[in-house]
């Protein structure tokens, strides 16, 4: 089990549903958010597994709220079937983190380090990556030799033989410098299906951002969103081919249909010959109607061409990032949405401890006693009420007339 949030998970699942197979020595399920009954469906798959399950928790600050929480619950469960969860449990994060000082503490079973100036979203070919990758049994040798074929062809001075600064170009030129159009992810294997996940924090994270390097505003970056082929034929290219234009479509190419023998479904036409004509007659489509589009294509989805693919990918962004002149690799956003949450627990703790038993008090009053937000305080005892077998809460004419109390 893997316990992560951002690109200590999305690159790893990511991996892991593009390479894996049932002969695989080991499955891997994931905790990548802190939602409760997500942390209690896997527990409850995993409830006559736990003995023999080993529990790989990353974080590179160790701090991290969202991977807390699932190590605590992950742990709590372990004691709960009186098993010694240090027995069971890896750490990958930085030298000297909360979470690296906590397992040394515990003596917990090994311990990988994650080194400072790596991001989340580029870590999959650290140990982030790495780790799960071999007890998945998958190559990690041809996985980093992909990703340093490309970085080979990065450093070419030739723009037609540098994958990657070709498609930092064709974002640049189709979005005009300003990502005004969204990028469309469609891969036309099912294997790939969370590649446009994982490209969003990549693409997203990284580029968009407030202000360039010389701190003028200007708001930059470029939306992701994606499905697959040819489930998207069905979905939304009835939009992306007669709706608003204000998207642009990379086509994401697998050569090899299966590793088993071809199976006609028709006489000389199999499924993957259907994929591919789906793929190229929905390229066909678009361009039509004057819809632009990228293909980007692999001959096979095996782990030299998906670590070329990231890297492609992570390679792109950084170049990108030069061309529109901002930091690429910093994520003053999210910590600041981070902030937000802490002091949205300040403000249910506080509003928490005015409750008493009796008719209770409004959302309006409770804020006026801690000095809070009057909103913030309504859907944090909303969520009290709701999860809290003590808070209770009556319905008034409005919202704003509720009234929240400690159960008699």
């Amino acid at each position: 089990m893997s316990i992560g949030i951002g690109g200590s998970a999305l690159g790893p699942e990511f991996v892991s549903d593009a390479l894996g197979n049932l002969q695989d020595p080991l499955d891997i399920h994931f905790f990548d958010n802190t939602d409760p009954d997500g942390f209690d469906r896997v527990l409850n798959e995993l409830t006559n597994e736990l003995e023999r399950t080993l529990v790989i928790v990353i974080s590179k600050s160790g701090g991290t709220k969202e991977t807390r929480n699932g190590m605590v619950e992950a742990e709590s469960r372990f004691k709960a079937a009186g098993l010694d969860f240090p027995r069971h449990a890896v750490a990958i994060t930085g030298e000297g983190s909360e979470l690296d000082k906590h397992a040394a503490t515990n003596n917990w079973l090994a311990r990988f380090p994650m080194w400072d100036w790596v991001g989340g979203r580029t870590s999959v070919m650290s140990a982030v990556g790495l780790v799960p990758m071999a007890l998945q049994g998958f190559d990690t040798d041809e996985f980093l030799a992909g990703a340093a074929a490309m970085d080979e062809k990065t450093r070419s001075n030739d723009l037609r033989q540098n994958a990657a600064m070709l498609l930092a170009l064709m974002w640049f030129y189709i979005g005009n410098g300003r990502g005004e159009k969204d990028m469309v992810v469609l891969p036309y294997k099912d294997r790939l299906l969370l590649f446009s996940r994982y490209l969003q924090q990549l693409v997203m994270e990284s580029l968009g951002k407030e202000k360039d390097l010389n701190g003028n505003v200007v708001n930059q970056g470029i939306a992701v969103y994606g499905n697959k082929g040819s489930t998207d034929q069905h979905a939304y290219v009835q939009q992306l081919r007669d709706g608003v234009l204000n998207f642009f479509v990379t086509f994401i190419e697998v050569a090899k249909d299966r590793s088993k023998p071809a199976f006609d479904v028709e006489p000389g036409v199999t499924s993957g010959d259907y994929l591919h004509g789906f793929l190229r007659g929905t390229r066909a489509a678009l361009y039509e109607k004057n819809r632009e589009s990228i293909t980007v294509s692999i001959p096979e989805a095996n782990d030299f061409n998906i670590g070329a693919l990231i890297a492609l990918y992570e390679r792109a962004v950084g170049f990108y990032g030069s061309l529109v002149n901002i930091n690429a690799y910093h994520q003053p956003g999210v910590e600041a949405g981070k902030k937000a949450a802490t002091r949205l627990l300040e403000v249910q703790a506080g509003a928490r401890k005015t409750l008493a038993k009796g008719d209770g008090k409004t959302s309006e009053e409770i804020a006026r006693a801690i000095d809070a937000d009057p909103e913030d305080v309504f859907h944090a005892l909303q969520h009290l009420a709701s999860n809290d077998s003590n808070v209770q809460s009556s319905r008034g004419e409005g919202p704003s007339e509720d009234k929240f109390s400690l159960r008699e």
